[in-house]
């Protein structure tokens, strides 16, 4: 079995190229809910969202989230009753937040409203949220705490980050099944997601480093930096306003301890030896995926390193 940290968009395409090369039924996403926001009166969870409508083949393909040929009348008519319009919601999109905040209503658990949106679309893998409990991310900026949605799309990352923090993470259980699926996976992936804002609300809930520390599983993370810039997000922004390098081996520094291989882009090749002088493994491949082959190969290679145990 696989188990995948997940973020948002770098995680789903990595995700896209995994499942067509293992079988869906054995992979085991452990999805970033600390993004999680409520808008319009409805709870939304777009690190969840965006990695099962691309597994479902139905993201808009343009933006990396929300639905191909979604429609926005909804969002459009409330501005006529004074609602903010920064966060845009299409209608399908919608529909989703709609039935996990009834859900939520109900008393039903996150993981078990996870588990049945995936079924809802098809998927064949297993999906579960870090936690069933609320975690949100805090960014630190230069007037104080910044709501990581605000961060990430009204202000459009436009704010030096000084600092990241997890609201609610020390109170945090790890929802059931996480730990299970990295203490009995063959592999843990970190997918190329933001070191800060996707993986590190997955870290932070209580139990779910120590059993990355512990398990017998090959660690393997992917970064998302390549030649010292990211593909998509503010990661980039990040490493640099919070002191570390803004290159691979800055990510590798980042998850010292808790990887045992770490995949990096041809043009990082020359970083190689000084992320293996941190003492895992470097595998040198195209991680760029731009068409679903290049998703397929990055998996194959990851799934490949996974042979070689730990470092």
């Amino acid at each position: 079995m696989y188990a995948v940290l997940a973020g948002g968009v770098g995680a789903s395409r990595f995700l896209q190229g995994l499942v067509q090369v293992v079988d869906p039924t054995e992979v085991t996403i452990i999805s970033n809910t600390a993004d999680d926001v409520e808008m319009f009166g409805l709870h939304v969870s777009p690190d969840t969202d965006i990695v099962i409508y691309a597994l479902a083949g139905a993201v808009n393909p343009e933006t990396g989230w929300g639905l191909a040929g979604d429609t926005f009348a909804v969002v459009d008519q409330l501005q006529r009753f004074g609602y903010p319009r920064w966060f845009n919601l299409g209608d399908r999109d919608l529909a989703m937040a709609i039935h996990r905040t009834r859900l939520l209503r109900e008393g039903v658990p996150m993981h078990e409203i996870v588990q049945e949106l995936a079924r809802a679309w098809d998927l064949e893998v297993h999906m579960l949220p870090m936690t069933d409990t609320p975690v949100r991310t805090r960014i630190l900026g230069p007037e104080g705490e910044i709501p990581f949605q605000e961060y990430m799309v009204r202000m459009r990352t436009g704010v030096e980050v000084r600092g990241v923090e997890f609201e609610g993470a020390e109170q945090a259980q790890p929802a059931p099944g996480v730990l299970e699926a990295l203490a009995e996976a063959k592999a843990v992936i970190i997918a190329p997601s933001n070191p800060f804002v996707s993986i590190g609300p997955i870290l932070a809930v209580p139990g779910i480093r120590e059993v990355l520390e512990q398990t017998q599983a090959t660690r393997i993370a992917i970064s998302p930096i390549i030649a010292g810039e990211v593909v998509k997000g503010p990661a980039g922004k990040m490493l640099a306003s919070l002191g570390h390098d803004v290159s691979a081996v800055g990510v590798a520094r980042i998850y010292r301890g808790l990887v045992d291989v770490m995949i990096i882009d041809e043009q990082d090749r020359a970083l190689a030896p000084e992320i293996e002088a941190l003492g895992m493994r470097c595998i040198v491949t195209d991680t760029i995926m731009s068409d679903d082959g290049k998703k397929a190969a990055l998996a194959r290679v990851t799934v490949e390193a996974s042979e070689g145990g730990h470092a």
